[in-house]
């Protein structure tokens, strides 16, 4: 339920928001005229067509008809909800969210909460210190050099370095007044026989952060021959390895505008990466790839490429990582790297640039499949044939028909089996749907509208109405009585009609909630239209309007009449009476029009 302090909230935060410097974050753009253009962000488009109007607090999209105002670009940018929007807005710029009454547990987790990410806050300060500012951090400095990677890579991923001792950072943190039970349970110390001591120890450390970018976790890679390789830090309230994407907030910006991820294995990978210029390149977090993650990098684009390591391992994890994203309808490609190197061995090596060419080279998901099944099974066999076939029907009913085609043509040829028994086991094979709760969101398409003088002549009462709700007063008291030849102007006429009988200033938030989100757009398009200065414009658009009313009156009553009188009812010539003296009424005022304007 909405309550005073939340509109006020709202309020400040909307006051607070520069949509341009929001927007332009997210989308170049350049100055036309009184507004910014640019190519929209939810469309596919080489002419720009996106709108934004810093003055009016407004964006519009005059392609796929997305508009709105700095919380829908957001909304829509970001993934999330409305209210998300607001409240991740409202954080950025140290706005506090209104308190409502919580329960005690509610109050102890949101504290618990906040302690841990302090601490895990405190602890990248902690490590990274130690890797550039003490004696300790030698060995560290020395690993990453060998990694080729320098101090700006290090600054830039916060990277850092624990000390080969045990106690440490527990001593550290107890004296800065951190509790031994939220360092257990932060995982940054474990108990054992000897008490509690430092769980992260002679590793080079590498901090994990969630999509906000905020530290929940870290990743230990050891410099010596130790074990494990790497060690991760425990689950946690705020640390849960299925649901984050080592990168992805950095990434996320360089996912966007290059249109496609990169998955990598490893964090060193896409340190590695990011450091040669790859800025769209993110790592599971030493867990197969996951429905959750998937999640994560579909809210930034569907096109996913993988590049795992060569040996069987990597290609295993490829085959299960592909499984999840079919799943999705998104594009998924693998990318293959030569002489069985992994990302980070090839771009210290050759480059980024020659990475970036090597990724375009990166096979569907079909051809990976297929491949990885002939491969794996000994197809010199009938049994071996047999069962590659098998292997590949999936991926052959999931193709679409060129592609199926290829495909079939590829294992007639590899598998020496004749195209039409291929083609009459896939007719018998059936398998599951995808799941639809893990189906992407389709990307908005342009689309084209009928834009007559009807209702351009909406949109300017609804533009007049927002400057002064007595214009939406008075269009609703002259054309209320039938409906508008455009609902939605009749909606936010009425809309701000309200607002003005309860003595309220009409909202883009309330329009958003109440409306939805094709009235949002059309107000914005309302808003950012530029409108002539000329007198008696409004009761110029009320009589467009009216007319258009009257015409769509005249014309259901003469097809009325026209049906009744074929089925023989006598009533018709009422119903055609009705009809003449609409247009009448239709006659009298054009011709009043008309004289108007000579």
């Amino acid at each position: 339920m909405r309550s005073a302090a939340m509109d006020d909230f709202v309020a400040r935060v909307r006051e607070a928001s520069d949509i341009l410097s929001v927007v332009a974050s997210y989308v170049p753009l350049k100055k036309k005229g009184r507004n910014y253009w640019g190519c929209c962000p939810f469309h596919q488009e080489k002419t720009p067509s996106f709108s934004v109007t810093p003055d009016k607090g407004f964006f519009y999209c005059f392609g796929c008809h997305a508009g709105g105002n700095v919380f829908k670009f957001l909304s829509m940018i970001e993934n999330v909800s409305y209210f998300d929007a607001i409240k991740m807005q409202a954080e950025k710029l140290g706005i506090p969210l209104p308190e409502r009454e919580k329960s005690d547990e509610e109050i102890a987790r949101d504290r618990k909460l906040d302690d841990l990410r302090k601490m895990m806050g405190m602890a990248q300060s902690f490590f990274h210190n130690c890797l550039l500012k003490t004696r300790y951090g030698e060995a560290g400095l020395r690993y990453f050099a060998g990694r080729g990677i320098g101090k700006e890579t290090i600054e830039a991923f916060g990277l850092g370095f624990a000390p080969d001792a045990f106690g440490k950072l527990r001593d550290g943190f107890l004296k800065r007044g951190v509790s031994e039970k939220l360092l257990l349970e932060g995982g940054l110390v474990t108990e054992g026989r000897g008490g509690v001591y430092d769980r992260f120890r002679n590793r080079a450390m590498i901090p994990i952060a969630d999509e906000r970018g905020r530290v929940v976790g870290f990743g230990g890679r050891v410099i010596d021959d130790g074990k494990p390789k790497y060690l991760n830090s425990p689950e946690t309230a705020i640390f849960n390895k299925r649901r984050l994407l080592f990168g992805l907030d950095r990434a996320k910006s360089a996912i966007r505008s290059e249109g496609w991820a990169l998955l990598v294995e490893g964090y060193m990978d896409a340190i590695s990466l990011a450091a040669a210029g790859v800025g769209n390149a993110v790592a599971s977090l030493g867990t197969a790839f996951t429905a959750e993650q998937c999640r994560l990098l579909l809210r930034y684009t569907t096109d996913i490429c993988f590049c795992y390591d060569s040996d069987e391992a990597g290609q295993r994890a490829t085959l299960r990582a592909l499984s999840i994203v079919s799943a999705t309808g998104a594009q998924a490609r693998v990318l293959i790297v030569p002489d069985g190197k992994d990302p980070d061995e090839f771009v210290r090596k050759h480059g980024g640039e020659a990475f970036r060419e090597l990724a375009k080279q990166a096979v569907p998901i079909g051809k990976f499949q297929i491949q990885y099944a002939l491969k794996s099974n000994d197809i010199r066999s009938l049994d071996g044939k047999n069962r590659a076939l098998r292997a590949c029907l999936p991926t052959l009913r999931a193709s679409g028909a060129v592609e199926q085609n290829a495909y079939i043509h590829y294992l007639q040829s590899n598998l020496g089996i004749d195209e039409g028994i291929i083609r009459q086991e896939l007719a018998m094979y059936r398998g599951d749907e995808p799941a639809a709760e893990l189906r992407p969101e389709p990307r908005r398409q342009a689309v084209r509208t009928v834009d007559d003088a009807v209702r351009r002549a909406g949109r300017v009462l609804i533009r007049k109405a927002w400057e002064d709700a007595g214009v939406a007063v008075l269009a609703v008291a002259e054309l209320g009585n039938e409906p508008f030849p455009y609902p939605l102007h009749e909606q936010l006429l009425r809309y701000i009609a309200a607002c003005a009988d309860q003595e309220e200033e009409p909202s883009e938030e309330r329009v958003a909630e109440t409306l939805g989100e094709e009235a949002e757009a059309e107000l914005s398009h309302a808003l950012l239209e530029e409108t002539p200065d000329k007198e008696g414009l409004c009761d110029d658009c009320l009589q467009v309007i009216r007319l258009a009313q009257m015409r769509a009156a005249f014309e259901e009553h003469r097809l009325r009449a026209d049906a009744m009188e074929r089925e023989g009812n006598s009533n018709f010539l009422q119903e055609l009476q009705k009809s003449q003296r609409i247009k009448q009424e239709i006659d009298q005022l054009n011709n009043l029009r008309q004289r108007m304007d000579e």
